[in-house]
This record gives C-alpha cells, sequence and structure tokens, in this order.
C-alpha cells in the first residue's frame, strides 16, 4: 500500500512528524548498512577461499553423516549377523565434461561468486536457525550443480541467488488502514531494523576497532582451526 492510497489523518501535524522521524531512520539505516555490507565484503574478498572450503566440508559431513545413518539402518533391518563393508567410501560424481577452458573459468566465477553470497556463516556470529537451514539447502544445491550440472544450469541457479529472492523468510506486511497506525507501525519496524542493524557484529567492529581490518587476522584464525576440525570429521578412513 502506498501513501497516495492510505486515507488522510486527522491530525497533519502527527502525520508529518511521523514521516519526518521515518525519513531520519531510514537514512541512518541505509548508512548503516551500506558501511556493514562494504565491509563484509572486504572480509569475504580476504577469506573467499576459507569461506568455500568451510562450506563444501560442511555439506560432506552432513552427507557422510546420513549415509553412516543410512547404513546402520540397513543393517538393523537385516539382522545381527549383517556385516557392513569396511569404511566409508566417498563417491565423487564426475563433472560434465567442458568444451573449453573459458566455459570451466566461468562455471568457477559462477560457483564462487553464488557461494559467498550465500554462505551462512557470517563470520562467526550466530544467524537465526531458519535462515541458517535455508542458506545451507541453497550451498548443497549450488556444490551439486556445479560438481554434475551444465553450465546453463549453473547460471540459471545463479541468476537466481543474485535475484535477491532465495533466501527470502517473509516480507514486512502492513494491514491497518489508518494512516497514522500504519505510519507508527513502520516507524517501529524501522526502528527495530536499526537496532539490529547495529548489533551485527561485523558492524560492531567496524565502529568500535581502532582498525577494523584487524578482525581479518582474528578471522583467519578461526576458519583456520575450523577447516581442520572439519577435514578430520570428513576424513575418509581405508584399511
Amino acid at each position: 500500500m502506498t501513501h497516495s492510497n492510505l486515507p488522510i489523518s486527522n491530525s497533519q501535524e502527527a502525520s508529518a512528524l511521523l514521516k519526518t522521524q521515518i525519513q531520519a531512520i531510514e537514512q541512518e539505516l541505509a548508512t548503516v548498512e551500506q558501511k556493514t555490507i562494504a565491509f563484509e565484503n572486504t572480509l569475504r574478498s580476504a577469506l573467499a577461499d576459507q569461506l568455500i572450503e568451510v562450506q563444501e566440508l560442511s555439506v560432506l559431513y552432513k552427507e557422510q553423516k546420513r549415509a553412516k545413518k543410512e547404513k546402520r539402518q540397513a543393517q538393523k533391518q537385516r539382522g545381527k549377523n549383517y556385516q557392513a563393508p569396511e569404511g566409508l567410501k566417498q563417491v565423487k560424481t564426475p563433472k560434465p565434461e567442458v568444451e573449453n577452458m573459458g566455459e570451466e573459468k566461468e562455471r568457477k566465477r559462477l560457483y564462487r561468486e553464488a557461494m559467498l553470497h550465500v554462505h551462512p556463516d557470517k563470520f562467526s556470529t550466530p544467524a537465526g536457525e531458519n535462515q541458517m537451514d535455508l542458506a545451507t539447502e541453497m550451498t548443497t544445491k549450488l556444490i551439486n550443480i556445479y560438481r554434475s550440472g551444465t553450465l546453463e544450469a549453473l547460471q540459471s541457479f545463479h541468476a537466481h541467488i543474485f535475484s535477491g529472492n532465495s533466501l527470502t523468510i517473509d516480507e514486512h506486511k502492513v494491514t491497518d488502514t489508518r494512516q497514522d497506525d500504519y505510519l507508527e507501525q513502520e516507524l517501529e519496524r524501522l526502528r527495530n531494523e536499526l537496532q539490529l542493524a547495529k548489533a551485527r557484529h561485523t558492524y560492531e567492529v567496524l565502529t568500535e576497532y581502532d582498525d577494523p581490518l584487524t578482525f581479518i587476522d582474528e578471522l583467519m584464525i578461526y576458519y583456520r582451526d575450523r577447516i581442520h576440525k572439519l577435514r578430520k570429521r570428513t576424513r575418509v578412513k581405508t584399511e
């Protein structure tokens, strides 16, 4: 619903004040978000390889856990005397053949861009559970398409991710038809968004560190340790 379609308020002064407050918060929120996005893009550029490896290893770990669970269930169904095959073999899906190196380079570019865009790990700060699950689901689909899909399929999925709708959970909707009520709801919503934006860990680093770029060193240590642990968890045992 647009402002032009809203009924005229009985108190134009109150409406004008609410609109002024809304505009001020919108400008502040935009500034905070722009600074945060720019800083997080810097972090992603510096940690691109680590972020991608964490995602790939996390997906592999979940796949291995699921495979082990399925084997245990199958063993129970077949009886106590069933002997499961030794070790858990990792099956690699061959990539589709590419016509030239230019196509392979384009595949890698699309994959890295999309992976960094949907990565669920917000620099060691907890994300919402629903958002984390959605991002992990998108990551899994992206990896599968990159491994076994065509360039056209990867291009389509890349476009879907960057459309802005891939991680959408719900849209804020206003149903009140009175203008002042609408404006008050909008003001409260924006205040909450601004509070959340300022509470984002990367924004706190940006505003509280003497040199925010030193945070890259902290994250590098964190991700190296995480990658080391994930590599140990996903290592296939051979006998």
